[in-house]
């Protein structure tokens, strides 16, 4: 029994850092515009199906998975170009519905061009298993891990100490003084758009070789990275990680230990429980910290 617990949270980790990924995306644009961007789960699928198309066309596979980022990225400087910056001045929940609608219309584009089917994608260095302690992970389970380690760190790097960064929180805190001290308030929300695309397009790609990949993809990474934010503190790029974490962990015990039919259901109790009894998370901020 203690064995499968350990499987259990090693699997749990694997799969919780992906979550962190989708979380940390949402996070992103919280911080910089006060906006829930609900395409963000898109940017993951598209991450993915780019690659398979990409791989269909010859592309070798590490070229692939750097196009496809690149071309995720575009997508999310394209979403606040044309559906978020013309909104400028709407209120958060219009600008919210806005990206429901680009979640809808990236998913219907993504039918037309991949279709109804189900996609693999060739696992980054192999599927033989790998015994560490008392539990068995492919090298895919490590990857998906160390990967979300670097960008973590990164991420809280960027915020903290570069001026791009900085200048990304300044916008959130008050997109009007921003401004006045000469930050370019739309170069600064385009910005994060394309952060949050990139980043959720490797989460896709870490993702893929494991689950699989299909057009509506995204849908259900979406609602969970959105349960990890929520879990850890919206606007908090950090408690998106660990909410990220817990969901994973606490998914992967309740598959194991009671039913993996309630696997999903786990993510929107989880959402329930938060928004009733700790509304700002369990790792909320203080307004003037909100990385």
């Amino acid at each position: 029994m203690f064995d499968q617990i350990i499987q259990f949270l090693a699997t749990g980790l694997s799969i919780g850092s992906t979550y962190a990924l989708v979380g940390l995306g949402f996070a992103i644009i919280y911080n910089a515009s006060g906006v829930v961007n609900f395409a963000q789960g898109e940017f993951v699928m598209l991450g993915a199906m780019s690659v398979v198309g990409l791989l269909g066309a010859g592309v070798p596979y590490p070229l692939a998975l750097l196009v496809a980022i690149v071309i995720v990225t575009l997508v999310g400087f394209c979403l606040n170009k044309f559906a978020i910056e013309p909104a400028r001045g709407a209120s958060v929940v219009a600008t919210i519905i806005i990206t429901i609608g680009a979640s809808i219309f990236l998913r219907g584009a993504a039918l037309l061009i991949w279709g109804k089917d189900i996609f693999s994608m060739p696992a980054f260095t192999g599927d033989e298993p790998i015994q560490i302690g008392a539990a068995t992970m492919v090298p895919q389970n490590l990857w998906i891990m160390g990967i979300t380690v670097v960008l973590v760190l990164g991420v809280r790097y960027f915020f903290d100490k570069t001026l791009i960064g900085k200048a990304i929180l300044a916008c959130s805190c008050n997109k009007t003084a921003a401004g006045l001290v000469g930050i370019n308030v739309k170069l600064m929300l385009l910005t994060s758009y394309g952060l949050s695309a990139a980043i959720g397009a490797v989460a896709g790609l870490l993702i893929a070789p494991i689950a699989f990949t299909s057009f509506d993809a995204g849908t259900m990474l979406g609602l969970k990275g959105f349960a990890a934010a929520i879990l850890g503190g919206m606007g908090s790029s950090m408690g998106a990680v660990a909410g990220g974490l817990v969901l994973g962990v606490l998914e992967s015990l309740g598959a194991g230990l009671i039913s993996s039919g309630y696997k999903d259901a786990i993510a929107f109790v989880i959402i329930l429980a938060v928004l009733f009894f700790k509304p700002s998370g369990l790792f909320g901020f203080k307004s003037v910290d909100r990385v």
